[in-house]
């Protein structure tokens, strides 16, 4: 199988009915992307798949051939951060910081469909997203941050 994955076009060899979670991580070594509860609940996984925040724990790697794919090492890097990257630092939402890729790529995803969300579209969108330290309110305030931000240009 064949797609693209931040940027680059990468070719597996994997069974079609494999979680793209685990073609991301154990065949191209992306660990960024984490397992959570492997159901779609938590948003751990949250990946994009042509722009669209999936969860790739349920994502089987036939339904993301030919897609670009974006996981959290694609959206920004440490000399060039993604503007919800920048948000997430200066608000210091992370505690223990596992769910924070989902957490990011789910916000990234927000943001590009609606670049200025309300708290109750930012709640709505983000309530797949599962935090068990609870940074929920810093979460709100760093899509708010990356939104403005992104809309200054």
């Amino acid at each position: 199988m064949k797609f693209s994955v931040n940027g680059k076009i990468q070719e597996v060899d994997v069974e079609e009915d494999m979680p793209l979670l685990w073609v991301l991580r154990d065949e191209l070594g992306l660990t960024g992307t984490k397992y959570g509860c492997g159901i779609a609940q938590c948003g751990a996984c949250t990946v994009h798949l042509d722009g669209q925040a999936v969860r790739s724990c349920q994502t089987l790697a036939i339904d993301a051939e030919g897609a670009n794919i974006t996981t959290i090492e694609g959206l920004g890097t440490p000399d060039d951060p993604h503007p919800v990257q920048q948000a997430w630092v200066e608000h210091q939402v992370a505690q223990c910081g596992y769910c924070q890729s989902g957490q990011i790529m789910q916000a990234a995803s927000l943001l590009t469909f609606n670049p200025n969300p309300s708290d109750t579209d930012i709640d709505d969108e983000m309530s797949g997203n599962l935090c068990r330290c609870g940074t929920y309110p810093r979460v709100r305030d760093a899509i708010k941050t990356a939104a403005t931000k992104l809309q200054e240009g």
